[in-house]
């Protein structure tokens, strides 16, 4: 009992770095969130309950008012975010336990068709239009359209990622490119100063993605055989 009290008053303490003061639970959220970005590089299943920790952790940070924190401002999409990653991290990581490969990478990074491109950029922006009214209403921190930008482009980031989409680490940066700026802004500068690392990290996984998908290539070509071959064949 005394630990798991210990536990609970470490978690919300803060560490003061350069007179700002950072919880420790929002550090710890966002080192699990890089421990999984590491392993979705990787290609490995445990990046996904990984993640999911981290998820649970930020959750309580974003809702502040509700877990007792130091922020007064609630970042809804931030927070709903997190609960849209443990829902889909539970998708994403049935369905790459199912197509894993013994010893090997749990998914082979593809290009997403020009469709699915289509459909993923009308959904980030007709998304984003759609839910910053409801993020309003609900008193969500200004700008709206931001955090209902970062919500929309995690939820779809994430489908890719699951999906094995190349582009879904391009998605981060968009989701970053608004995110940085509208954390620094309310005052979380453990998860701003994280995502601004996100940043550069999710260009590094972009090719190292693009790569795996170039070798796999070859490997696909030679499991199909040419159609002028078989015609050839008849």
């Amino acid at each position: 009992m005394d630990f798991l009290r210990w536990l609970i008053e470490a978690f919300n303490s803060n560490i003061v770095i350069g007179g700002s003061a950072l919880l420790v639970r929002e550090v710890v959220g966002n080192l699990f969130g890089l421990a999984s970005a590491l392993g979705g590089i990787r290609r490995k299943v445990w990046a996904w309950p990984v993640g999911i920790v981290g998820n649970v952790l930020l959750l309580t940070v974003f809702m502040g008012s509700l877990f007792g924190t130091e922020h007064a401002s609630n970042l809804l999409g931030q927070a709903g975010r997190q609960i849209m990653f443990i829902a889909v991290s539970v998708y994403g990581w049935q369905r790459w336990r199912n197509s894993k490969k013994d010893g090997g990478a749990a998914v082979t990074p593809r290009w997403a068709t020009g469709r699915e491109r289509t459909t993923l950029a009308l959904i980030l922006v007709i998304g984003t239009v759609a839910i910053t009214p409801l993020f309003r209403m609900l008193g969500s921190y200004e700008p709206v359209w931001a955090d209902a930008w970062t919500f929309v482009g995690s939820l779809l980031a994430t489908y890719g990622m699951a999906r094995g989409l190349v582009e879904f680490w391009l998605i981060w940066v968009l989701v970053d490119v608004v995110g940085v700026p509208l954390l620094f802004s309310a005052g979380y500068y453990a998860s701003a100063f994280m995502y601004l690392f996100y940043g550069c990290f999710t260009l590094f996984g972009f090719f190292i993605w693009w790569r795996a998908q170039n070798n796999a290539k070859p490997q696909v070509q030679t499991q199909m055989p040419d159609p002028l071959v078989r015609a050839k064949s008849r």
